[in-house]
């Protein structure tokens, strides 16, 4: 470690939380990001051709130029409409997979939203607990390389919600929006064996609610496309213009628009019944009138509840179900320790009435003599952003100081010794 102290009070260190539905970016000692941008990139070609004045029209440098790419990043140029845009997620997986892209997304962070050089700020990124030791490397070797950071780290995710949430030992139970992974931690340390998956999150929930909207025969159209619209009465035809537009909004961004339609529908409308989804019980329930972009109103009843029961009632996959096979894949002697904190984070979880149904589910399945607790913090910012939070906190403890990987050993060592010391 060189003389300088990297979490002093005057150099901040930044915190970068990578996921599907989007990537966190801020200082560490905060306590929410500056700010949250979409895991998409808008890709068009390039129109506007830079004339240069001397150069004659020659053939030979014609050809030379390679087509240049426009990339459009964050919400405000995503939701506009634009001729030949196609939206690139660079996550698959869990794991950044385009690294092109994701350079981009980085340098708009830096750029925008830090408004900093890289070379003055430690970073901490967060990873998933099954990220390959191949794309570790490459990740260190751009911070360093490219963004000539003083000073890098990585941690598991699911460490750091437990850290957000003041333990050091939990089962981590994280539900995004490509999956819902339970993740035991111990003292700081992600039990890599014991992690269990299942492909259901919130795309897998807005996929359901979008398949039973159509089904319905609702109009869909994102309000990017919408002009004006008037108010109708209840389940009455909506009446709404279209805007007009000289081209054909590619494919790929209007499945991301109408995804956004249908996460709009679900934040309001869908929640999950606290027992087994029950056709009666449900019909009990008021239902709940949701508006569509396109001015269309109507009530919602028990489809509610029965959207939602997808999280859950699955046999293998549901929350419950993997949240106990991981316990029971550890050690006996930690389990007690691992059941009285199971932490819930994530987006997906703010689905209403999750948290109570997850808590019901593992009751019933955890052994007589263990005790149960759940902790699922009560505000949003802290369950959407939990690994985020839980990298700031860690990123300016004093003790921590020490753990940082320095440019000096990157440049000693290089990239491979980021496996030990970032286990």
């Amino acid at each position: 470690m060189s003389g300088m102290l990297y979490g002093g009070d005057e150099i901040g260190a930044l915190v970068f939380d990578p996921g599907h539905h989007s990537l966190r970016v801020g200082y560490a000692q905060e306590d929410t990001p500056k700010a949250e941008i979409p895991a998409v990139v808008g890709v068009a070609p390039d129109d506007t051709l830079k004339i240069e004045p001397e150069s004659k029209p020659d053939e030979s440098n014609v050809s030379s130029t390679a087509p240049a790419w426009k990339y459009y990043i964050d919400t405000t140029f995503l939701h506009t409409p634009r001729a030949n845009m196609e939206l690139h997620s660079y996550m698959k997986d869990g794991m950044i997979e385009n690294w092109d892209l994701f350079e981009k997304i980085i340098d708009y962070s830096y750029d925008k939203i830090i408004q900093s050089e890289s070379q003055y700020h430690p970073v901490l990124f967060s990873e998933c607990p099954w990220n390959l030791r191949q794309k570790r490397e490459k990740l260190t070797e751009i911070m360093f390389e490219k963004y000539k950071v003083p000073a890098f780290f990585l941690v598991k995710n699911a460490a750091l919600a437990a850290f957000a949430n003041g333990r050091a030992t939990a089962l981590v139970i994280d539900s995004g929006a490509t999956h819902t992974s339970a993740v035991p931690v111990l003292d700081g340390y992600v039990m890599t064996n014991a992690v269990v998956k299942s492909p259901l999150g919130g795309d897998y929930l807005i996929l359901k609610a979008r398949e039973m909207l159509e089904h319905m025969g609702i109009d869909l159209t994102p309000s990017a496309l919408i002009a004006n619209k008037e108010v109708v009465r209840d389940k009455d035809k909506p009446k709404y213009m279209k805007k007009k537009l000289s081209f054909q909004p590619s494919n790929s961004w209007l499945a991301y628009m109408m995804k956004k339609t249908v996460q709009d529908f679900q934040q309001n409308v869908i929640q999950v019944s606290e027992s087994p989804f029950d056709e009666r019980i449900a019909a009990g329930f008021p239902a709940v009138q949701h508006e569509f972009p396109t001015g269309y109103r109507q009530d919602f009843g028990s489809e509610r509840f029965k959207l939602a029961e997808v999280l859950f009632d699955h046999a293998m996959l549901g929350a419950g179900h993997i949240a106990a096979t991981s316990a029971g894949m550890c050690d006996v002697d930690i389990r007690p320790a691992l059941y009285s904190s199971v932490v819930l984070t994530g987006g997906n979880s703010l689905v209403q009435g999750f948290s109570d149904r997850l808590s019901r589910d593992l009751s019933s399945r955890t052994p007589g003599s263990l005790r149960l607790k759940m902790i699922a913090a009560n505000g949003t910012v802290e369950r959407r952003f939990g690994s985020w939070v839980g990298g700031s906190i860690l990123a300016s403890i004093g003790t921590f100081q020490q753990m940082w990987m320095s440019m000096q050993e990157y440049q000693e060592a290089g990239k491979a010794q980021i496996d030990r010391k970032c286990p």
